[in-house]
């Protein structure tokens, strides 16, 4: 066939408008291959994701080239294991340049200022794949990066056939918003082995967290061994089982086994301290005093004021203090150390001491929130103390504690922290705080030039109840997930050099085992990594719930529980003016549909759709409710009592 000059020129211009098409398009193609929105679902979310066309391909003999830093040396294992696992694919691994390596980790000769000391360059190209970075940290949240471009049987913890192990092509350019970037762990209210404190750690570092805040006493129970101060494991370690309504148990019998709980022996927390440091978390420490004390009073009773003391055991989650008339509290039994007892400070610069050559963090927390002021208030050697010292009220009483104890922290060479009602009585400009009650103490405390970390109730609290109580174990208030990624731990009008990051708190209370750590951490685990590693500007609510989707099937995968609350109703009530109830229904999530029933059957997508307020019948004792996303099934059954509706509206 004749082509002529014209029909040559017109074929030119079609195949460039078409290259450019594709070039500019947010699905870039190569090989006729799509890559689709789903491949790149990076949490948190980079700093720069740039696709490129085509994708890279996992040979069947995998080669990753590294230094032999010792630094580098649990990264390379990390990702050996992580990619040989689950594709059974031979993996090695070889520390001089090789023009030929799968992947190369390849630390910077010349320092890059724009990735500082966690950030890195990951460049995934047709037959390479590249994570450059300054330091071994960068190193090692490329690889997680890497890993989440993976499909999502990477997660697996055996080999699965069949898969065709690929990852698009992209330029990444990704480093932290902050330097703090934590999770809160309260192993004293109940206790979780070393061998599952490691299982939290590596659940964090793939979301780039690098601080572990170890919540080591409490009322409930004491979890580091002291040597020289015996009880402290010997009965401040144990306490009565219940389960329940925490708060509301009956009170342990005397003859009742005190056989639940366990500590860490100081070989225990050098084991944990260097695991987390080979992935590059630091442990954070605390003990928290003078309240929250009973597991240490209890032990060691002659370290309160209170002459009872004696008889006072290890709490297991029997009602202690009445807070009918808010904070604080009123103590119904005396969980506070004594500031007027010169024992309380030897005992806790024993403490110290020990703590502070077990942890090389820089920071030790000792807590200092919501000590109940009720047994100080009547006491004669906290009456003499404020006469000799001139203290005038009792946050003086426990700022003189503060001070004396920032004192011992300090000639152990490390930064005193303390949550944020340490304020109240004033503390040395020295005192870092955690602000726990909401953003508005950190936001003074950074005003008046202290350090915070920042860890609203409003945001961050991973112990609340992530969807209806109906469903959650029962607990001071709740926290959905769309809510926790509205934190912003950068507050405006605040000087941001004093933010020093934030933090989410897992308290456990309600928490028994691991599988209900996991549940209550994730995903809400990942809209906190996002605030505090990501771009302000970049987040964005419908972009990270897509890519939280897409976490769940790793998280499935991988056997790590989540929770899927996300998905279920939001019940809403009210008495309408005939003072019949009216029931709302609505969704955190976009583009579901809601079916129920009052008969007691379980609805599916055949049953009547949500579409307006519900007024139940008559004699309908519950309401039934499920969400879906066009055909398939998304959320949990729903089964609301109508009697707890009632009462939520209020008297008819």
């Amino acid at each position: 066939m004749k082509l002529t000059v014209p029909f040559l020129f017109l074929l030119f211009v079609n195949i460039n408008l078409f290259a450019q098409s594709i070039e500019g398009n947010a699905e870039t193609f190569a090989n006729n291959e799509p890559i689709s929105n789903s491949e790149i679902a990076i949490i948190p979310e980079p700093v720069s994701v740039v696709k490129q066309a085509g994708h890279f391909v996992l040979p069947a003999n995998i080669i990753i080239q590294a230094s032999k830093s010792p630094e580098l040396k649990q990264t390379v294992a990390f990702l050996q294991e992580r990619l040989s696992t689950p594709t059974g694919y031979y993996v090695n691994t070889l520390s001089t340049p090789s023009a030929t390596a799968t992947i190369k980790l390849i630390l910077n000769d010349k320092q890059d200022a724009t990735l500082g000391t966690e950030g890195y360059h990951l460049t995934v190209g047709l037959k390479q794949v590249t994570i450059r970075a300054n330091k071994p940290a960068g190193l090692f949240y490329g690889v997680q990066s890497l890993l989440q471009l993976l499909p999502k049987e990477i997660e697996s913890k055996e080999e699965i056939k069949g898969i065709k192990w690929t990852m698009p092509c992209v330029e990444i350019t990704d480093y932290p918003r902050l330097g703090w970037r934590g999770l809160m762990f309260d192993v004293a209210r109940h206790f979780f082995t070393k061998q599952e404190v490691k299982q939290y750690i590596d659940a964090m570092v793939r979301y780039k967290y690098n601080i572990l805040h170890l919540h080591l006493a409490d009322d409930e129970g004491w979890r580091i061994e002291i040597k020289g101060l015996p009880k402290l494991t010997e009965v401040g370690a144990w306490n009565v089982k219940r389960v329940g309504n925490f708060g509301d148990f009956i009170p342990p019998t005397a003859d009742e086994p005190r056989n639940y709980g366990g500590f860490y022996t100081q070989e225990d927390i050098k084991e944990l301290v260097a695991y987390a440091k080979e992935r590059f978390v630091d442990i954070m420490p605390e003990i928290d005093v003078p309240g929250h004390s009973l597991a240490v009073i209890a032990s060691y009773p002659d370290l309160s004021c209170t002459p009872e003391a004696a008889t006072y055991k290890v709490r297991s989650g029997e009602k202690i203090m009445d807070w009918s008339r808010g904070a604080p509290p009123i103590g119904l039994v005396d969980n506070t150390l004594c500031p007027a007892n010169e024992k309380v400070y030897v005992f806790l610069d024993t403490v110290f001491s020990q703590v502070a050559k077990l942890f090389p963090f820089p920071y030790i927390h000792v807590g200092g929130d919501e000590v109940s002021h009720t047994f100080w208030e009547k006491n004669d050697q906290i009456k003499e103390l404020m006469k000799r010292e001139g203290l005038k009220t009792i946050p003086e009483v426990q700022a003189y504690f503060e001070k004396r104890v920032e004192k011992i922290i300090v000639a152990k060479g490390k930064k005193f922290m303390a949550w944020d009602e340490v304020l109240e009585g004033g503390v040395s400009q020295s005192a870092a705080v955690m602000s726990w009650r909401s953003m508005k103490y950190g936001t003074e405390a950074a005003k008046a030039g202290h350090e915070v970390v920042m860890s609203p109730t409003q945001f961050a609290y991973l112990d609340y109840m992530q969807a209806d109580a109906i469903t959650e174990p029962k607990i001071y208030a709740s926290l959905r997930l769309s809510k926790t990624y509205e934190f912003e731990p950068v507050p405006e009008g605040v000087n941001p050099v004093y933010i020093k990051g934030g933090q989410a708190n897992l308290w456990t209370e309600q928490v028994y085992n691991i599988r209900q750590a996991e549940y209550m951490t994730w995903p809400r685990g990942f809209a906190i990594a996002e605030s505090v590693w990501s771009p302000k500007e970049k987040k964005n609510w419908t972009n990270f719930f897509a890519r939280t989707e897409q976490h769940f099937k790793r998280l499935d995968i991988a056997e790590t529980k989540y929770a899927p609350s996300v998905y279920d109703p939001i019940f809403s009530v009210k008495r309408s003016a005939d003072r019949n109830l009216s029931i709302s229904l609505s969704t955190e999530v976009e583009g579901l549909d809601i079916y129920y029933s009052f008969d007691n059957s379980f609805p599916d997508r055949f049953y009547p759709k949500y579409t307006a307020p519900l007024v139940p019948p008559i004699d309908a004792t519950v309401l039934k409710v499920i969400t879906y996303r066009g055909k398939t099934p998304v959320g949990r059954m729903m089964n609301m009592p109508i009697e707890e509706l009632n009462k939520r509206a209020g008297k008819k």
